[in-house]
């Protein structure tokens, strides 16, 4: 049983980035995935064909922009252009993780600013609304002139560590550097709990005070439960600096906490060799088997998603979710 009115004018669509989020999206909404094709031309051209009628339909593309980035966006706008060119009344695109957004300005002269580049492509594939979590900058809703969801995964991660028993008067929320600090400031004020700040100066600092570790942490931490919060963890690097800087300065425990697993490179291993007890992440983004490891902990946001979905269809408000 579906709680989405008008159910059999409604299609739910998953591409190939994370197929298993959109299945558990698909079940808990009580719809089936419906049906499409991709395949590849020789030079790697992709053509997508949609295998049954949209015609008048309100659609759901669930596509994250992870690795192979490029690739998936592709895919993702080839996809829209087939339902618009289908006769698709309405096309909402899901997208867990928005990939370029860590492009959101020029942080130097003649460099672009990408995750702008990315929305107009989405704009000028008129799609008609994007469902996203935890944006790398909140501002990328300003690239957009279509509305625009963005849902936060806090809730998620403090149910977490209320059942782990972790929060309490000796918990203290961890931001890795000054740009985090409005993404960590909202985890704390869900539980309640002090921030603190780690120095995490420029490479070019570091290297004139032959510095690896981060010398200064803004904030009690001695004798806490830390938890380090970001909203992407990719070579794992700065999330292990931050843990060793904590120790370093008295913490008790030091958990990791991230929205989005991008785990590049040698992040596995790096991750797994720090002193984190424990990595929890999301499933924005599809992990395979070789990029798990003991210390990761992955929660699901799926019946966020679903939450989403139902509301957005059935006109119903989502401010809750904003911060559910």
């Amino acid at each position: 049983m579906t709680q989405i009115k008008n159910a059999q004018n409604v299609r739910l669509f998953a591409l190939n980035s994370n197929y298993p989020l959109a299945e558990a999206i698909a079940e808990k909404i009580g719809l089936p995935l419906s049906k499409a094709s991709d395949n590849h031309f020789a030079d790697g051209e992709i053509k997508i064909t949609i295998d049954e009628s949209v015609r008048g339909c309100e659609v759901y593309v669930i596509q994250s922009v992870s690795d192979p980035v490029n690739t998936n966006l592709m895919e993702l706008l080839i996809m829209v252009d087939a339902l618009r060119r289908a006769s698709a009344a309405k096309i909402n695109v899901v997208m867990p993780y928005y990939g370029y957004a860590r492009q959101d300005r020029k942080a130097r002269s003649r460099e672009p600013i990408t995750a702008k580049l990315v929305a107009n492509l989405l704009e000028m594939d008129k799609i008609d609304r994007l469902v996203t979590i935890d944006l790398h900058a909140a501002q990328v809703q300003g690239f957009f002139d279509i509305p625009v969801d963005h849902l936060q995964a806090t809730s998620l991660f403090a149910n977490y560590f209320n059942k782990q028993g972790l929060i309490n008067d000796d918990t203290v929320v961890v931001a890795p550097d000054h740009a985090g600090v409005s993404f960590a400031r909202k985890f704390a004020e869900r539980i309640k709990a002090p921030i603190a700040i780690i120095d995490n100066r420029a490479d070019e600092v570091r290297e004139q005070t032959v510095q690896e570790v981060p010398e200064y942490v803004i904030g009690d931490v001695k004798g806490k439960t830390a938890l380090v919060v970001d909203d992407i963890v990719d070579t794992g690097v700065r999330m292990k600096l931050s843990a060793q800087a904590l120790k370093k300065f008295g913490a008790k425990d030091v958990y990791g906490v991230a929205t989005h697993a991008v785990l590049s490179g040698n992040a596995v291993q790096t991750l797994q060799n720090s002193q984190l007890e424990k990595l929890v992440v999301t499933d924005t983004i599809h992990l395979p088997e070789e990029k798990k490891f003991d210390k990761l902990v992955q929660l699901s946001v799926a019946d966020l998603l679903k939450e989403a979905i139902v509301r957005i269809h059935n006109h119903q408000s989502i401010d809750t979710l904003f911060n559910r």
